[in-house]
């Protein structure tokens, strides 16, 4: 069973393309969901984020203190590697005990979903990478829609990721979610590619 990583950055539209995947009968693991469900769940990964940025990390109800871990993640780069050091170990071992249930179904291939498929290390967790690129002003527009964020915000998120050009480079597909192409063909396109594999 192949390991298929979809990315992008953020506001590209890859969440959009994962739901049309589904559609298609392919499982996806959503990163970003299962790093929250990680951080609430795993003693290993709430002690550790505890014990580096004090127990305020997380609210009376168990939640992650999210403006809080923001803060943390987007003023020190420091902060960052050291969140990220104690997540995504854990995301990649969920990941590959959600991958080895799916390889159970005889699913032809599975997609892990992730923004930071590159900066985290999980694309040495899969064979191919597919990429969703749309431009900067796009990505913008549609996140600030979306997340009700201010630009500078979105902004420094775009910088804390790896530039669209060299995702593109070290992709095996790539996406183009704007104006001019419609994304459904370009999925067709790529599944039938990757059935042939």
């Amino acid at each position: 069973m192949l390991k298929i990583g979809l990315t992008g950055g953020i506001g590209s539209g890859k969440t959009s393309v994962a739901k049309v995947f589904e559609v298609l009968g392919i499982s996806v693991y959503y990163s970003d969901f299962w790093a929250k469900e990680i951080t609430i769940t795993d003693k290993f990964v709430i002690n550790s984020l505890k014990n580096e940025f004090g127990k305020n990390i997380y609210l009376k109800t168990g939640n992650l203190n999210k403006a809080l871990l923001s803060k943390i993640i987007f003023e020190n780069a420091q902060n960052r590697e050291k969140v990220n050091s104690i997540i995504h170990p854990a995301v990649a071992k969920h990941f590959e005990i959600w991958a080895e249930k799916h390889k159970k179904n005889n699913e032809p291939y599975i997609i892990k979903e992730a923004a930071i498929l590159f900066e985290s290390g999980a694309y040495k967790q899969v064979d191919k990478i597919i990429t969703v690129f749309a431009n900067k002003e796009q990505r913008i527009n549609r996140t600030m829609l979306r997340d009700n964020s201010s630009k500078e915000t979105i902004l420094s998120k775009i910088k804390s990721q790896i530039p669209e050009q060299e995702k593109i480079k070290k992709s095996d597909f790539v996406i183009y979610n704007n104006d001019k192409n419609m994304i459904i063909p370009q999925i067709i396109e790529i599944h039938k590619k990757i059935l042939l594999i």
